[in-house]
This record gives C-alpha cells, sequence and structure tokens, in this order.
C-alpha cells in the first residue's frame, strides 16, 4: 500500500518534519512491509518554511546573524536553489527560468515564537531583521527573492524592514530614527532617504486576503494574537493608517494599496514590499504543492495522512492540511488528518465537505496540555497506527 504523510508543524511540540517520521513509525508498526511510504513535511509559510522548500529542492543554508523581532541578535537561515532544480509550475509562478531563488522565513527574523509570552505586543516589534536577510540576499546575487511570512511577531507594516534597506524616518528635530518601532511611530514627521539596493523580483507567500485596514485587517484580526489589548485598537489602527498613508505619499502609490488582498497579513510586510519594492504576493498553498510535487504524490498513494496541531472551524478556511484534503478529494483517495486537537464540528464539516476524509485527536483523553505537547510524537505515532489498524481491511 503506497502512503503520503504530509503533515504540517504540530506548534510547540513538533515541526513537520518530526511529525511526518512519526506518523510513518505509526504506519510501519500498523502494515509492516505492506507500507510503501512517502514523506512530505508541509509548511504555511511559518516556521519551516525555508528548510522544508530548500531541502525538497536539493538547495543549501546559510546561517545569518540579524535583528530579532526586539532587538536582539539571533541567527537566522536563508535558503538558496537553482531554479533549474525547481518544477516548470514553480518557475513559471516565479517567473523565473534560470538563476538562483533565496528563500527567507519571517517567523526566523521576526516570529511571535521569539518572543516571550510577557514581552509579545506589536508595538514593540520591528521586521528590521528579514530587512537584513533580503540585503543579504541581494548581496549574494539573489535572481529572486521568496518570502514565507507565517508567524509573525510584527505588525510595523514592514517599516522595520525598509529602514534596513535604506529608508529613513526623520523627527521634529531633523534626526533619524534610529530603530524604527509602532512604539515611536509618533516621532515620525518625514519619511526620507530610499531603498539602497536594488532588489530583484520579490514574491511573497500568502494565503490570507486581509487588507491592511478595517474589521479585517492586520491590527484587528492579528493585533491580539500578537498582545495587542483591545482598548489599544482604534489608537493602533490610526497610527497604523497614518503610516500607511506617509509611506504611499512617499513612493507616490495611491493609498488604495491598502485594500490590496493580503496586504492585512503578518503585520502588513507585504503591504511595505508592495509600496517600496514592487513585492508580489503569490497565494502560499499553490506555491507549496508546486514546489513539493503533491499533485503527482497524491495521485500516486493509495491512502494520504495529514494533520497538524489543531483542526478546528478557522482551518476550513483551506490552509495546510484542509487544503491537502480537498487536493486528496479531488483526487478520489481516502484522507485521514491526525491532529493534537479535533474539534466535534471542524471533523463534522470536513467529513461533509470531504466524504473520504476523517479527522482523529491524537492527544489522549484527560491529558495536560504541557505532557500532551511534550509527547507530541508519541502520541502521533501510536494514534496512526490504531487508526489504521482500525479501518484497513487485514
Amino acid at each position: 500500500m503506497k502512503i503520503l504523510a504530509a503533515f504540517d508543524k504540530f506548534k510547540d511540540s513538533m515541526t513537520a518534519a518530526t511529525a511526518c517520521e512519526a506518523a510513518s513509525m505509526g504506519i510501519r508498526d500498523a502494515l509492516g512491509a505492506d507500507a510503501e511510504i512517502t514523506q512530505a513535511p508541509l509548511t504555511d509559510g511559518g516556521e519551516g518554511f525555508c528548510s522544508i522548500l530548500t531541502n525538497a529542492a536539493n538547495g543549501f543554508i546559510e546561517s545569518h546573524t540579524v535583528c530579532g523581532p526586539l532587538g536582539a541578535d539571533l541567527e537566522a537561515p536563508l535558503g538558496w536553489v537553482q531554479s533549474d532544480a525547481l518544477p516548470d509550475a514553480v518557475r513559471h509562478i516565479l517567473k523565473l527560468e534560470q538563476g538562483k531563488v533565496a528563500i527567507i522565513e519571517m517567523a526566523a527574523a521576526a516570529g511571535l515564537e521569539q518572543v516571550p509570552a510577557e514581552r509579545r505586543h506589536p508595538k514593540d516589534c520591528t521586521t528590521y531583521g528579514v530587512g537584513e536577510l533580503i540585503r543579504i540576499a541581494v548581496a549574494e546575487g539573489a535572481d529572486a527573492i521568496l518570502l514565507g511570512i507565517g508567524g509573525s511577531a510584527t505588525s510595523d507594516l514592514g517599516l522595520g524592514l525598509l529602514q534596513a534597506l535604506g529608508l529613513q524616518f526623520i523627527d521634529s528635530t531633523g534626526h533619524t530614527i534610529e530603530r524604527l518601532l509602532p512604539a515611536n511611530w509618533a516621532q515620525v514627521t518625514t519619511i526620507a532617504g530610499s531603498i539602497e539596493v536594488p532588489t530583484p523580483p520579490i514574491f511573497i507567500a500568502c494565503d490570507v486576503d486581509n487588507p491592511l485596514i478595517g474589521p479585517r485587517g492586520a491590527a484587528a484580526v492579528y493585533g491580539p494574537q500578537k498582545g495587542l489589548l483591545v482598548d489599544e485598537l482604534a489608537a493602533f489602527e490610526a497610527e497604523s493608517t497614518h503610516m500607511a498613508d506617509k509611506l504611499c505619499q512617499h513612493f507616490n502609490q495611491p493609498e488604495s494599496v491598502r485594500e490590496i488582498p493580503g496586504s492585512g497579513a503578518a503585520g502588513g510586510i507585504g503591504f511595505g514590499l508592495n509600496v517600496a519594492c514592487a513585492g508580489q504576493y503569490v497565494a502560499g498553498f499553490d506555491l507549496v504543492t508546486a514546489w513539493l510535487d503533491l499533485k503527482r504524490k497524491i495521485a500516486a498513494a493509495d491512502l494520504i495522512l495529514t494533520g497538524e496541531g489543531k483542526i478546528d472551524r478557522s482551518s476550513l478556511n483551506g490552509k495546510g492540511p484542509i487544503a491537502l484534503a480537498r487536493a486528496a478529494d479531488a483526487s478520489s483517495k481516502p484522507c485521514i488528518l491526525l491532529a493534537g486537537c479535533v474539534e466535534a464540528a471542524a471533523a463534522e464539516q470536513l467529513h461533509q465537505n470531504f466524504p473520504k476524509a476523517a479527522a482523529y485527536t491524537i492527544t489522549p483523553e484527560g491529558c495536560p496540555l504541557e505532557q500532551a505537547l511534550a509527547n507530541g510524537s508519541e502520541n502521533l505515532k501510536l494514534k496512526t497506527s490504531h487508526v489504521l489498524r482500525q479501518t484497513l481491511p487485514r
């Protein structure tokens, strides 16, 4: 039996690669030599984006010291792949027939997991380190840059990134603000300078369609996840609007770019790149599907196993494992989803949408969260084995 194990990360418990291996162990335990397993770790643009895509294309990864979200230095990866190692569909998306692609993971330089829970607040976090990685990629001859923007700690419109690329923010005394943060936006009277490095095409992998401002915007939807309090929202939204307008004016762009779908993702980093560097959005899961050749792998499989940390109603929007379940359904292939937690309503809706799909919780009933996270790999292995023994014909 041919089985595709294609898991996303289990947040705070397992990387995507670890989850694929744990599930594979469960498959072997249940089916033994009858199982022919293909592993395909997934990524939603957050943690693991650089390593998964780089390794899939037989590229290599460098490590660079850059500014982290709170200003302290950290080590972040920069992946490199040759375009001729990519599937035709990916080269078409990136409009690149030859050359090398730099892969940058925003979560590695400005990620929420790098900020202690008690210090999480978007006013205090910067995308400066992401700009430093872009600058390094340009200096090392990137013909295109692919940026995954999941898992961000920031909501700075990408202004920190643009400062790293040469943009200047001037206060009322005529001095340049050394490190721009939303906390000191009120000091900015003028935006000056330009992008100092000639950036190649920058592609922003994004699966959400939120605008920058408004009830579906960056602050309203994602701000609370990053520490923004409800009573701070109106003021932060007003400050964001003001700075966005100043940036548009500086680059002679219409304010309507705030409404481009995806502008509100990752605290507006795509908005800043779009305005200043002509950054282009690409559908993240479509890109990953093409990059990992998932359609061929699904077609070759008899059964698809996938999952992530939690499956709830919000998961049904189509990212990651749910999108894979949809692709499996389109190929009339059965799909088993395994997650640390599966909400009953989501499982029911999933099965209604995709009759050949079923979702299971891997965490033993009554298990404390801390223990469930620590034992995620073993729980996934055991549940995979149990489900396959119960559902597959012997």
